[in-house]
């Protein structure tokens, strides 16, 4: 590993566990009046800063894998040696997926940690534990194969960077509040729980997919975070949420990988 990805590798667990720390033993004050432990009131803590974090440090990560790599010159004397292009991309989303992976877990399993050693740990909260930091991986990965595909269609890598900044806005806040203005301008009239269920569906928005499956994910964190029964009720199972983020991992990627296919150098 190179010493700018050490360095970056570095200042991302830095930042992730300081962040989850401080939501952790900040965040856990409530539950002498809730009755819930401090590791659910942290997974919701810490599910919320997710949504804004991961795809901003992934998006960060990839926007310039392919452009910046060419403008560079170090794609061409890459690709001098026998390695097919769709390895490229292959290898290149794998390593920063590692690096965005690898800083998840190690700096949301700070808080859990010091949580378990401070004596306020809740073992049945450790299974919902382990699949927010899963799912915040798989989240990551879908913003990185975004920012690939961002990468493969410019020229230019302060495009890419302004494309990329751009795209961070209208799927972590922009959706859910036309969303949300859309049902309240409705009023129940034109768009029931049906029709709700289909949009869901059809336009799956990732930190939707990723908030939904997290929340939901035990009574407890649900009840927390107000949205106890929301899976259950919208017909959007854990299973439907995980394949509806994986599927938007593999189209961005497969995408990316067409269109540097074709690129000339």
């Amino acid at each position: 590993m190179s010493r700018a990805r050490c360095r970056l590798l570095t200042a991302v667990i830095a930042v992730m566990a300081a962040l989850a720390l401080t939501l952790a033993f900040l965040g856990g004050a409530p539950t002498g009046v809730v009755k819930v432990s401090a590791l659910a009131i942290t997974i919701v803590s810490l599910s919320r800063l997710t949504i804004f974090l991961v795809p901003l440090i992934a998006l960060l990560l990839s926007y310039d894998a392919i452009v910046g790599e060419v403008e560079r010159g170090a794609m061409a004397t890459l690709l001098a040696y026998p390695v097919a292009r769709w390895q490229v991309i292959a290898g290149t989303f794998l390593g920063q997926l590692g690096i965005l992976g690898l800083a998840t877990v190690l700096g949301y399993s700070a808080a859990g940690l010091a949580l378990q050693w401070a004596g306020n740990d809740d073992l049945k909260a450790w299974d919902a534990f382990a699949i927010m930091i899963a799912s915040s991986i798989l989240l990551g990965a879908v913003f990185i194969a975004i920012g690939f595909f961002v990468s493969s269609l410019v020229r230019d890598r302060g495009a890419a960077g302004g494309i990329a900044s751009g795209i961070w806005l209208p799927f972590v806040l922009l959706y859910d509040m036309a969303l949300l203005g859309v049902l309240v301008a409705d009023a129940g009239r034109t768009v029931t729980a049906d029709t709700l269920n289909a949009l869901l569906l059809l336009l799956l928005n990732p930190p939707d997919a990723y908030r939904l499956l997290n929340l939901s994910a035990s009574p407890d964190i649900g009840g927390l975070a107000g949205v106890t029964g929301l899976g259950a009720n919208t017909g959007l199972g854990p299973a439907t949420l995980v394949a509806a983020l994986a599927a938007w991992v593999v189209a961005p990627l497969t995408a990316a990988t067409a269109v540097f296919a074709r690129r000339q150098l």
